[in-house]
């Protein structure tokens, strides 16, 4: 099979792998493939690195696991997704941070998203707006599971995916200080539907794995209050952190296919 031309892959290069962890930031994909050599004792290393897209593959026993990363935003997403999904990938999951909006999360908490509000717009050019955009039933209990083996703090429920960091999650440091009036109050509306977080990529992801009869699912770290909060070291590490570590301990859950909890 040729290469994807974004992710610069072969699907030889992927040595039989079928799951991979997406976080969004190129400089995370080395942190997770070196939590998950340290955790199961094998190697880990870069397979390819272009544009938003850097890719490592790392090993739990004689599984390869691949960790790509997708860039910000649903359209960068979907090309990983679409690419990856074409080299054999079958198992997704979106391993972020995010900005709480429910007073009851806290900073370092993860969030496991079961279904995500589609603000975005890649989704669409998947499925219809009706179509829901929701995580597969067996990742979100291994992610349930990987929380509590890691000892985070976690919150399972409904995530908002906007297509923009500013707007879209009607922050108050934007540069245009005008909210166009479909943003204006739409915290308050989401936090009153129990909606937990804002994030951006979760609606295309989620939108995508199910419609292409695929899994998928999402875990954030969380890093500030959605729509006010800024984002300091100390709490951008905690929350990373906390992703990582349930992603990683459910891996060894979905490829072991042990100690699965059925109950949110």
């Amino acid at each position: 099979m040729a290469g994807v031309y974004h992710l610069d892959l072969e699907k030889r290069d992927l040595m039989g792998a079928d799951t991979a962890l997406l976080p969004g930031d190129p400089a995370r994909v080395p942190v997770i493939a070196s939590r998950i050599s340290k955790a199961f004792g094998r190697p880990s290393y870069l397979l390819a690195s272009r544009r938003e897209f850097t890719t490592h593959i790392a090993a739990i026993g004689a599984k390869k696991i691949v960790i790509t990363s997708t860039g910000i935003g649903g359209p960068s997403t979907s090309i990983a997704v679409d690419e990856l999904a074409r080299l054999g990938i079958t198992t997704f999951i979106r391993v972020g941070t995010t900005g709480a909006i429910q007073e009851r999360i806290k900073i370092g908490d993860c969030v496991i998203t079961t279904g995500a509000v589609r603000l975005d717009g890649a989704s669409t050019h998947y499925a219809p707006i009706e179509y829901p955009a929701v995580a597969h039933i067996e990742v979100v209990c291994a992610l349930i599971s990987g929380a509590r083996k890691a000892g985070v703090r976690y919150h399972a429920g409904v995530s908002a995916s906007s297509a923009t960091f500013y707007p879209g999650e009607e922050r108050n440091d934007s540069f245009m200080k005008y909210k166009l009036r479909r943003f204006r109050g739409a915290t308050v509306e989401l936090r009153m539907l129990n909606v937990l977080n804002y994030e951006m990529e979760s609606s295309t992801l989620l939108t995508m794995t199910s419609a292409m009869g695929l899994r998928g699912g999402c875990v954030t770290g969380v890093v500030n209050r959605g729509s006010t909060g800024r984002v300091t070291e100390a709490a951008l590490k905690k929350g990373e952190d906390s992703a990582v570590s349930t992603a990683v301990a459910a891996m060894e859950i979905l490829v072991k296919g042990i100690g699965v909890s059925h109950g949110f």
